[in-house]
């Protein structure tokens, strides 16, 4: 059962073209990915991928380093439904510099905002607590959730006047977003 010349150049040829749709379609993927990665650099909407993953943490991650937090958390908070645990302790890391972020905000512009600042503060240390649960070796977030402990009162006392706690002490700057 020997293949004739024709056969065998027709099964060649027939590989030959299969191997070049493929290699065409490897490229489009790659034009396609490096058109998303350059839209996600120049904070622009991803032309390709729009529904996936990426796409809505870089929106996410844009809004808040435009300070349009709260848009940012909600996104944010929805991409928790999808993404493996790595994923979802990045979108828990950055709702946690969100909150870090708008505590220090809050407690620079008025010593009256104490409850809020603490409040934010607090939601900030549950954000990077749950990031460490769902990836214990992600150092930024251990290293936030350092400066916001350090950042807390130690025993917060409803009442207390400014003599019973030294109250928030605003210093370091978070890691990462935003």
């Amino acid at each position: 059962m020997a293949l004739s010349a024709k056969k065998l150049t027709w099964g060649l040829l027939t590989l030959a073209l299969a191997a070049a749709g493929i290699a065409a379609w490897q490229l489009k993927q790659i034009q396609d990915i490096r058109e998303f990665n350059q839209a996600v650099q120049e904070a622009k909407t991803p032309t390709t991928h729009k529904d996936s993953f990426e796409a809505k943490f870089a929106v996410a991650y844009w809004q808040a380093k435009n300070a349009r937090y709260q848009e940012a958390t909600h996104l944010f908070g929805q991409l928790l439904e999808q993404g493996n645990a790595t994923q979802k302790s990045a979108v828990q890391f950055n709702t946690g510099n969100i909150f870090f972020l708008r505590g220090l905000i809050v407690n620079g512009s008025n010593i009256t905002v104490r409850d809020e600042t603490e409040y934010l503060l607090n939601q900030a240390k549950t954000a990077y607590e749950q990031s460490l649960r769902l990836d214990h070796s992600f150092w930024d977030a251990r290293h936030n959730l350092d400066r916001v402990l350090s950042m807390l009162p130690a025993t917060p006392t409803p009442g207390s006047g400014e003599s019973d706690s030294p109250g928030l002490i605003m210093g370091n700057i978070p890691v990462g977003l935003p």
